[in-house]
């Protein structure tokens, strides 16, 4: 399939999108990178530390957009780093070939998603960001921890640690599910301002778990509220 019929059958693709924006990467492995951000629109969960809860409402129509129109608008970067998140992808099917397009067109592909979605029809070629939901989340009971038989080094687990609680149920999955063999990356994300930085990693050390510590850069970056970085 040439580029031109790529572009025709992605056209037909249609995406409820939040915001479409360049920034730098600010978690996990790819930290500090430039990156493109594509955010859906609309998640049934409600974590209680969540920082863009403009994005939650699934009935709110944001922006309707075509697959074509968005590659354009992300073909507007010089960069080749792609990051769909959300709200919850997962929650609009047609984002999966948009993706697959996008791989197939060179880019280095990431999604992030909140772990209550089966994970087994995104392409292993896509780098995918699973949250690991803790107790202060009030969304630990959606875990679905299926997802965790599909990994392959390319993904990383993101657990957002509010408090020793969080640390600990962690720990304990981590184990239970060997997710440091079968995840490339482990990552203990601290609720902004809830948490020392310190303790998190003094407990790492202390109980030497497969895991690291990540700083939100883009918190540290720009001002913590803002939007769109």
């Amino acid at each position: 399939m040439n580029t031109a019929e790529i572009n025709k059958d992605i056209s037909k693709i249609s995406l409820n999108i939040n915001e479409i924006f360049y920034s730098i990467q600010g978690e996990g492995t790819q930290a500090g990178l430039a990156c493109i951000f594509v955010r859906l629109q609309g998640c049934e969960l409600r974590c209680t530390w969540c920082d863009t809860p403009y994005a939650l409402e699934i009935k709110s129509e944001q922006m309707r957009m075509n697959g074509k129109e968005i590659a354009d608008k992300v073909m507007e970067y010089n960069c080749r780093l792609i990051l769909f998140t959300g709200g919850e992808p997962l929650n609009q099917p047609e984002l999966l070939p948009l993706m697959n397009y996008f791989l197939a067109e060179n880019y280095s592909v990431t999604l992030e998603t909140n772990g209550h979605k089966d994970i087994s029809s995104v392409n292993p070629g896509i780098k995918r960001v699973i949250d690991m939901k803790c107790p202060s989340s009030n969304m630990s009971e959606y875990n679905n921890y299926d997802n965790y038989q599909y990994l392959t080094k390319n993904d990383e687990i993101k657990c957002v640690i509010a408090n020793s609680e969080d640390y600990l149920f962690a720990r304990s999955i981590i184990e239970k599910y060997n997710l440091g063999e079968k995840a490339g990356s482990v990552i203990l994300s601290p609720v902004f301002g809830r948490v020392e930085l310190r303790d998190i990693a003094e407990w790492i050390l202390e109980d030497s778990i497969p895991a690291r510590l990540q700083m939100q850069l883009h918190k540290y970056i720009w001002n913590p509220d803002t939007r769109g970085v």
